[in-house]
């Protein structure tokens, strides 16, 4: 069996709206952050597909630098967004976004 970019995408697109519905619907501020990053990952694997299929006979790695470049940010959003939870949850004992409204005031 051929796997092909359809399989990729279809991958893509199961793991982005898994993410989706994570990020929506949950309340953990946790759970809120790791449905981001699936999100994330899912755009990596359409862009390294893309990348991969689109122009197979040129060796151009556009699609792996900007995986890697998600990859950083990725990084990057996860830190700073748990440090602001960890913050929260000392001062609130309790990491609910609903209830979360430090900065009102």
């Amino acid at each position: 069996m051929h796997v092909g970019i359809e399989h990729y995408l279809i991958l893509s697109a199961v793991l982005f709206s898994i993410g989706l519905y994570g990020a929506l619907a949950k309340r953990n501020a946790v759970v809120i952050l790791m449905c981001i990053e699936l999100m994330l990952n899912a755009v990596n694997i359409a862009l390294v597909a893309f990348s991969r299929y689109l122009v197979p006979d040129v060796v151009q790695l556009t699609g792996q630098v900007f995986a890697i470049f998600i990859m950083t940010v990725a990084a990057a959003e996860a830190a700073v967004g748990l440090a602001i939870i960890i913050a929260i949850y000392r001062s609130r004992k309790n990491v609910d976004v609903e209830q979360a409204d430090l900065m009102k005031g």
